[in-house]
């Protein structure tokens, strides 16, 4: 199923593909949408900047047509995030439950952004599912459960920012993306395209990345506030992380593991391991990468997955991780300790000798 997209620039067309979004759809979205309705944005647990991005972005869109907007997430985020235009008014359920409960259960209407399964959402997932408001998912994750009245769900999709800009273009209303909107929509686009280097980023997404300029998204201090605001202890854990890092040659897989004393030792906040799997990656010829982060408070080890080629990490998570994502990047956890944790990655490695060297 698809929709024909486009915009008032004659020459920047596109087809999006969508598991159940249609023009009837749309039409449905456009009449709840026209009148004043109590809505809540909802992202993931742990959200990323694609997930703050996208939910502000839709947050200040709505805004403008008077409805009573509340973006809620599951719990904090990284600093190098708290500068988006609006992030003040994000409620956080971890430490403002009974708020945000009341708000969700009030909600006529809910967008769920960047994550397509309810247990993504960890100790809201109760709350998200027994809600009566209309749901409207919008997500590039693969295998989506069943839960939303609309889906646009497109594993094509580099970004679910990139998704938000067309879904105000499905609204015929990109004219009222103005700066604000731009600079949040920028963030999750360039962020999760890891600065515009992955497979998934088309064309498309360069064209839309120009509209957002011209709107007044002002890239190179976005890029600054992301990425140039390194504290001492973030580049030392860096370190200590390379330090760590094993290589499998024949297996052309690559891994770095960080425990809960050397997570202390640097004085680590949310975010500082953000992106340190890529460093693994970029070896010569690698095409497998893992970082395995214990996560004692929680009882549990984060993984981190990430890929070339059509190696997929997303069905290997899901296979032996209780996690899941892309192709190329996804996520999991183990109940094991650290170092079993590791051991059992390796073991399992061997069983997908040919798939890594076929890469």
């Amino acid at each position: 199923m698809y929709l024909s997209l486009k915009t008032r620039h004659s020459n920047f067309k596109k087809i999006v593909y969508s598991s159940s979004m249609n023009k009837q759809d749309i039409t449905s979205i456009k009449q709840l949408l026209s009148t004043e309705k109590k809505i809540v944005i909802v992202p993931h647990k742990n959200p990323d900047g694609d997930a703050i991005g996208s939910t502000l972005g839709l947050y200040h869109y709505l805004l403008k047509s008077n409805h009573q907007v509340h973006v809620i997430v599951p719990n904090d985020y990284p600093d190098f995030l708290k500068w988006i235009p609006g992030e003040d008014r994000i409620l956080k359920h971890d430490t403002q439950t009974t708020e945000c409960n009341t708000l969700i259960e009030n909600a006529e209407v809910m967008f769920t952004l960047d994550f397509n399964a309810f247990h993504r959402t960890g100790n809201m997932e109760t709350v998200l599912s027994e809600s009566k408001a209309i749901k409207i998912m919008i997500d590039h994750h693969q295998s989506p459960d069943d839960y939303a009245k609309y889906m646009f769900s497109d594993v094509s999709m580099s970004s679910t920012c990139e998704m938000i800009y067309h879904f105000i273009e499905m609204l015929d209303d990109t004219e009222a993306i103005d700066a604000t909107i731009a600079t949040c929509l920028y963030v999750g686009i360039m962020t999760d395209t890891g600065s515009f280097r992955f497979t998934a980023t088309t064309s498309t997404t360069h064209q839309i990345i120009a509209q957002l300029i011209e709107k007044g998204a002002n890239n190179a201090e976005i890029h600054n506030n992301i990425y140039d605001t390194n504290s001492y202890e973030r580049l030392q854990l860096l370190g200590c992380a390379l330090s760590n890092l094993k290589v499998i040659p024949e297996l052309r897989t690559a891994y770095i593991s960080l425990s809960q004393e050397e997570l202390y030792k640097y004085n680590y906040k949310k975010g500082d391991t953000e992106g340190v799997v890529n460093y693994a990656l970029s070896l010569n010829n690698i095409v497998f990468a893992a970082i395995f982060i214990e996560d004692k408070p929680e009882g549990i080890v984060k993984i981190s997955l990430r890929s070339k080629g059509n190696f997929s990490v997303n069905e290997f998570s899901r296979a032996h991780f209780n996690g899941g994502g892309h192709t190329n990047a996804a996520g999991g956890k183990s109940e094991l300790p650290l170092k079993e944790t590791i051991a059992k990655f390796i073991s399992i490695l061997s069983g997908y000798n040919k798939a890594l060297n076929d890469e």
